[in-house]
């Protein structure tokens, strides 16, 4: 299995920004009124627009207490307490600390698990993290430069030195991710994910890239396929994601895996035969007779 080191984001630093302004911010990323908030945090509308305006200063649990109501991220929430004056709440820990151990056990569980279909982690910023084995075959195509850590999952998809030209359905492919992209920047306000949106935005379509033209195959009725042209044949996936349910540190709160699943037979009898074609004495070790 190939992994990557995630390394420790920025922390929450000292802004010269007030609280009250923060979490209106976050209030209108939410399109919430202050009626509807007040109402939802089970406070005065008076007080929430006198914390937003700061004539009144929040608790910490005030703080806590609406950042929940407003789904804020908890690095954004670190952020939200040190605009305060509080300490930050939830801990950052590389994913190599071991404290993580018993989670970057489960990452490595489910994506060896689903081999021999690809799978990889991604941080906040798709920042690969870790990926499983079947996942080379599918990137041959790309350029050494763009496989040189940290790698960028967006990037890796899209650029024109990477597996963009192998991608069939490209035009459908940019924009759904971009889409997908586009939510992410509205949910979280993350610059760096805005920034990563403008770059990808600009990149030209491969040469022969498949117009957006409409698909018959059932898979479009129900996901968006990404359709590959590799050595081994035309490959199509549809993908799921996978978060943590409750965590309660930063690192884990960011974490995703992106699980790719054949589309069709041809797929999944090529991706079992490659990885058989991979396998090592070493995957035989345990097992029984």
């Amino acid at each position: 299995m190939d992994t990557y080191t995630i390394s420790v984001g920025e922390r929450a630093a000292p802004t010269n920004r007030p609280v009250g302004d923060l979490l209106r911010e976050w209030r209108q990323r939410r399109r919430m009124s202050q009626l509807l908030l007040a109402s939802e945090a089970d406070i005065s509308t008076r007080h929430l627009s006198f914390v937003e305006s700061g004539r009144a200063t929040p608790s910490r649990e005030m703080i806590m207490h609406l950042a929940e109501r407003l789904d804020v991220p908890l690095r954004a929430r670190n952020a939200l307490l040190v605009a305060a004056g509080y300490a930050p709440l939830f801990r950052e820990r590389p994913l190599s600390d071991p404290q993580l151990d018993a989670a970057r056990e489960a990452v490595d569980r489910v994506l060896k698990g689903h081999e021999p279909y690809p799978a990889i982690a991604v941080d906040r910023h798709w920042t690969i993290v870790a990926t499983n084995r079947a996942l080379a075959p599918l990137i041959e195509s790309a350029q050494a430069a763009l496989l040189a850590p940290p790698v960028n999952a967006l990037r890796l998809s899209l650029h024109p030195d990477g597996i963009a030209s192998s991608i069939v359905n490209w035009h459908t492919w940019r924009a759904h991710l971009l889409a997908r992209l586009q939510r992410q920047i509205e949910v979280s306000g993350d610059a760096t994910l805005a920034a990563l949106y403008d770059e990808l935005a600009r990149y030209a379509a491969p040469a022969g890239a498949q117009s957006t033209a409409s698909d018959d195959a059932p898979l479009n009725q129900i996901a968006v396929p990404l359709r590959l042209d590799t050595p081994h044949g035309v490959l199509s996936f549809f993908s799921t994601t996978t978060v943590f349910g409750t965590p309660v540190d930063v690192t884990l709160s960011e974490l995703a895996i992106e699980a790719f699943f054949p589309a069709d037979q041809q797929t999944a009898d090529t991706l079992r035969r490659l990885a058989a074609a991979q396998a090592t004495p070493e995957d035989d070790t345990g097992a029984q007779p």
